[in-house]
């Protein structure tokens, strides 16, 4: 069986999260390609040191470059602030490396562009990070979707809550600063999870009108002061798609300060003749609508980890976590590198990474101006 030596620079939360499912990769039915975890970046010892627990690890590092030296790396997973994907994730493409690159692929569409300008230039696998699509609950709503059940579509709503900032005493960090986070903000942070669904399925905002919310301005800043949170923190986007020649309004929501929620990603569709919801609030539930002479229904199905992607040794009836769709989408990542994805949902393209920034740069405009812009994309994008 093929093996593909992966590296991660950016160890921390993501990308210990990756290194997780690497190390459970067997645990996928019959998965035509073997991952190892090969080389670690990260500039904090104390975040390398929890690799040294990894099997198979052969380079840990302070210093990226003397990673992409590593003659046994064939793809580089990045998990680094927005500003510095630029630079990294070229010196990647540079180096011969196929890239999974975090989200917003590049600190504002300047960026997007230049790195998918990059990828093409060097003829390198590249994608974009986006997991929850990959549960079962959102696959269904894609198939609910396709199968053209529920009729002429009326209404699409999508979103990605948190309740991150809620507290007004947590210390500042890089999402809360524009020069690291970007102008876009909560957008540049959450939008690509939003957006991947409505993109992949075609349903590209014609027009925006944006209300975003700075609400709270200041934190601590962790040396007895405080400091400026200069980033958006809520982003609220009623959008205009075309779908069949109609115009379709689609409501786009991106929040991190959300009281009550936690990680919730939820889409909702409904058409003239039916309509389809999920939400992770409810990991397993999958909501259908139905209207005949009988009356209106909703119906709720219990999906558990049937309708998973990539077929595992969990049984069907147990429910999945974030663990599962973030593996999942790492083996799309590889199986599509193989050619081997056969018909099964991808990960988020470059066109649609930057697609998304040219949504966010509107979102921004409207917000200024207090007025619905329209949504300009580039040729290249048009002809997906």
């Amino acid at each position: 069986m093929k093996q593909v030596n992966i590296a991660i620079i950016g160890g921390g939360l993501m990308g210990k999260e990756a290194a997780g499912a690497f190390g459970r990769w067997f645990t996928l039915n019959n998965f035509p390609v073997r991952v190892a975890l090969t080389a670690v970046c990260d500039l904090n010892e104390q975040v390398l040191a929890w690799y040294k627990a990894v099997p198979g690890v052969e380079l840990l590092t302070t210093d990226y470059r003397e990673l992409l030296e590593h003659p046994g790396v064939d793809v580089v997973y990045v998990a680094l602030p927005h500003h510095l994907h630029r630079q990294v994730y070229i010196d990647v493409l540079a180096a011969g490396k196929d890239l999974l690159a975090e989200k917003p692929f590049g600190i504002d569409l300047e960026a997007a562009v230049e790195i998918r300008k990059a990828a093409e230039s060097y003829g390198r696998f590249v994608r974009c990070s986006s997991e929850m699509p990959f549960l079962p609950g959102p696959q269904r709503v894609i198939e609910e979707v396709t199968s053209g059940r529920l009729g002429k579509i009326i209404e699409i709503k999508a979103g990605f809550l948190h309740s991150s900032d809620l507290d007004p005493t947590k210390p500042i960090n890089w999402k809360r600063q524009v020069q690291y986070c970007g102008e876009i903000g909560v957008m540049g942070d959450l939008g690509m999870h939003v957006l991947h669904v409505p993109l992949r399925l075609g349903w590209k905002p014609v027009t925006i009108y944006a209300q975003l919310q700075g609400i709270i301005t200041e934190r601590p800043d962790g040396a007895g002061g405080v400091a400026a949170c200069d980033t958006w923190n809520n982003a609220t986007l009623s959008a205009s798609v075309e779908i069949d020649g109609n115009l379709v309004p689609m409501s786009l929501e991106t929040k991190r300060i959300a009281p009550g929620e936690t990680n919730t990603w939820y889409i909702e569709v409904l058409g003239t003749a039916g309509g389809v919801k999920y939400s992770t609030k409810n990991t397993k539930t999958l909501w259908t609508f139905r209207a005949d002479k009988s009356g209106q229904q909703w119906q709720q199905t219990d999906l558990g980890f049937k309708g998973i992607p990539f077929p595992t040794v969990t049984g069907a009836i147990f429910e999945p976590g974030f663990s599962d769709c973030f593996m999942q989408m790492l083996a799309a990542y590889v199986a599509e590198r193989e050619g081997r994805l056969e018909g099964r949902f991808g990960c988020v393209t470059p066109d649609e990474a930057v697609a998304s920034h040219q949504v966010f740069l509107a979102a921004l405009r409207s917000h200024k101006k207090n007025t619905v812009e329209h949504v300009t994309y580039d040729q290249q994008m048009q002809q997906v």
